[in-house]
């Protein structure tokens, strides 16, 4: 396997006018793993969804945040679906199952870990399930996309922890923002993570789909019925969006 460490990991994946990594599990576990600890300069993972790809169809500015990561992961069984039906292979590596790895196999337990997001008693049952003793959170404020002054403070945050592994868990794109801050200033360190919801499912706040849903590709339907008030827009509303943009990226692909 070669593991590129440059300022991207580009496997030539392009889907729905995004570089992909190309990477399965197993593969972006092992790069990320390596980079952190040759402590390189920072260097950030992202991991596009249905939400991601909908929304920067609308808000293109966002195009940076993506274009700027290191590595991008398909976070998405229903975007390997519609690859898969243009013959074009891109594995699922989500989040969520990325972080958790890291936690189990990966991170030991005395050494210095940065998470930004999440809430006092989510990062205590993280510490105590994986038996933490030297976590660095920053909890930035609400409305993040509007304060940018808040951004500049959570990655002055990061890249003052000298950490292997930053967590950045306060979703789209609020999470890519702060990973961007941090990649922006020069002086961090280690590979930054956005993933989500993972520290949600990791500190057992939220409970994730049963295995059997996440491969018949219904984690959503999971998630939905779980948090209905919440994501009920997101599902039924604005994902659905994806399918005709596929259909426009498939076509402009044809001509």
């Amino acid at each position: 396997m070669t593991l590129d460490f440059g300022a991207r990991d580009v496997c030539g994946v392009n889907f729905l006018d995004l570089e992909f990594s190309g990477k399965d599990l197993d593969a972006a576990l092992d790069a990320v793993s390596v980079r952190a600890t040759l402590y390189l300069p920072f260097a950030y993972v992202a991991t596009p969804n249905v939400d991601h790809i909908v929304s920067l169809a609308s808000d293109p500015a966002r195009r940076p945040l993506y274009d700027n990561a290191w590595m991008l992961l398909n976070d998405s069984r229903i975007l390997e679906t519609l690859a898969a039906s243009a013959k074009i292979k891109l594995p699922v590596a989500t989040g969520a199952d990325l972080a958790e790895r890291l936690f189990a196999e990966v991170i030991d337990r005395n050494e210095p870990v940065t998470i930004i997001g999440g809430d006092r008693d989510s990062i205590e049952a993280l510490k105590r399930r994986y038996f933490l003793t030297n976590v660095r959170w920053h909890q930035p404020p609400m409305g993040l996309k509007s304060n940018p002054a808040a951004v500049v403070r959570a990655a002055a945050f990061a890249a003052a922890q000298p950490s292997r592994f930053t967590f950045i868990c306060v979703g789209a794109p609020q999470q890519e923002l702060i990973a961007y801050a941090i990649a922006q200033r020069g002086d961090a360190r280690g590979v930054g993570l956005c993933v989500g919801a993972a520290l949600d499912f990791l500190s057992g706040k939220a409970k994730r789909a049963p295995q059997w849903m996440r491969v018949a590709r219904l984690e959503w339907l999971h998630r939905l019925v779980t948090e209905p008030r919440r994501l009920w827009r997101r599902y039924l509303v604005t994902g659905p969006k994806v399918f005709s943009l596929f259909a426009a990226w498939r076509a402009a692909m044809a001509a």
